[in-house]
């Protein structure tokens, strides 16, 4: 119940802030920065840091990841527009977040998350790494598998990656392979967000997730420590990169999918097996 509560919570997160980001910057242009003095303050401001500080420490809101999203709190490194600037121009023009020219939530979220901390790796990189084949890992190309067979399974897994399909993940050069682990094996997941105006993100899920439009609203999170939920469009400084580390406890057949609301439906998403 509680990551069903969570999930419904992510959407709200992101309306919330636009309307407090919209109250910060109200009589301004869309690009026009007001005082650097100048904070988000009023009922919206006030329900945002609230709500959003209920998940702090938590996967929400930064125990998952290199960095965690703290800095969504209006720190010092907030996006500026948290910090009393306008609402960026890029999110209120006809094919922003305030117009209807995308139906993608992880486009806004995309641009939301741009300016988020934590590692970064070149395109180039991501490419190699979405080619490597996992140390110890037996790859059956024909029946789109890897199979770890040790103590423990590391793997590096692109989201979106270039001339592939969109909206899959790349893992070994597969798209979408199932993935076999033994019971009580330490996986580690490095994820790689290559979209170039999406956000993605990684969840190992019980349930039928995968056909939900809202997956973690239909299912909830197979091991502790299995979740990253969301990287950020890639910037000058590279693309986002995070990581997982979770023991895989319990035998059984589950999903590894991006719970971005629509990507997991699209296809977005794989077999994990623990044996």
């Amino acid at each position: 119940m509680r990551h069903a509560r969570q999930a419904a919570t992510i959407g709200g997160a992101i309306a919330t802030a636009v309307g407090l980001a919209m109250l910060a910057g109200c009589g301004t242009s869309a690009n026009a920065p007001r005082s650097p003095a100048a904070t988000p303050s009023g009922p919206a401001w006030s329900y945002y840091r609230s709500m959003m500080g209920r998940f702090h420490g938590g996967p929400m809101m930064g125990g998952t990841g290199a960095a965690g999203y703290r800095w969504m709190m209006g720190g010092a490194t907030a996006p500026a527009w948290m910090r009393g600037h306008a609402l960026p121009g890029y999110m209120m023009n006809s094919g922003g977040m305030m117009g209807s020219g995308t139906r993608d939530p992880g486009k806004i979220m995309g641009r939301l998350w741009a300016n988020g901390p934590g590692p970064r790796v070149s395109p180039a990189q991501a490419a190699r790494l979405g080619s490597l084949t996992p140390a110890g890992a037996a790859i059956d190309r024909a029946a789109n598998r890897i199979t770890f067979t040790g103590a423990s399974a590391r793997l590096t897994i692109v989201a979106s990656p270039s001339g592939g399909p969109d909206e899959t993940f790349r893992i070994a050069g597969l798209v979408n392979p199932a993935i076999v682990v033994k019971s009580g094996v330490r996986v580690n997941v490095e994820l790689v967000n290559a979209d170039p105006d999406a956000a993605h993100g990684l969840v190992i899920a019980s349930g039928q997730a995968a056909s939900a439009w809202m997956p973690m609203m239909a299912a909830r999170v197979a091991f502790p420590g299995a979740e990253l939920w969301f990287l950020g469009d890639p910037t000058s400084a590279g693309m986002h990169a995070g990581t997982i580390s979770f023991v895989a406890s319990r035998p059984g057949a589950y999903r590894y999918l991006c719970p971005v609301p629509g990507h997991a439906s699209k296809g977005m998403t794989g077999v994990f097996t623990v044996r």
